[in-house]
Order: structure tokens, then C-alpha cells, then sequence
């Protein structure tokens, strides 16, 4: 934890030092849900990652499709 992230914490819970119990308990269960949300997110991300972006085309399609895009140019080059 950095300094910055420690001193964020520490102002942020003289802040919540004054609220009643209830509103305590309140403030612990959406943090804890947002951490659940999170973590979800974050797995859910790491898998949409993974695969192929989507179309109807065969990859010898694909392939034969970027080669034809090439172009090359014959220029000399004069040093």
C-alpha cells in the first residue's frame, strides 16, 4: 500500500468515525459487494479476451484476403 492509498484510507475513515452503526454495517456490505463485483469483472474480462474476433470468413479466407492487401513499392533508395 502506498502512502498516497494509506492517507486516503485514514481521512476517508475519520469521515465514517461518526456514523451510527447501522450506517457502518450499511457501508461494509455495499464495499463488500462492490469487491465481489470487482473480482467478477475482472475474471469476466480476462476471459472475453480470449478468442477470435468475429466473422463468417475461413482463415485461408482471412490469409488470402491480407495478402492480397499488400502493396509494394519499387523505389530505389539513393544514399
Amino acid at each position: 500500500m502506498t502512502f498516497t492509498d494509506k492517507n486516503i484510507i485514514d481521512n476517508y475513515f475519520g469521515l465514517f468515525e461518526s456514523l451510527n452503526s447501522m450506517s457502518k454495517l450499511e457501508l461494509i456490505e455495499k464495499l463488500t459487494k462492490s469487491l465481489k463485483s470487482e473480482c467478477k469483472n475482472k475474471e469476466r474480462n480476462f476471459y472475453k479476451s480470449f478468442g477470435a474476433f468475429p466473422t463468417d470468413k475461413t482463415s485461408d479466407e482471412i490469409i488470402t484476403e491480407i495478402k492480397s492487401s499488400r502493396k509494394f513499392r519499387k523505389k530505389e533508395i539513393k544514399f
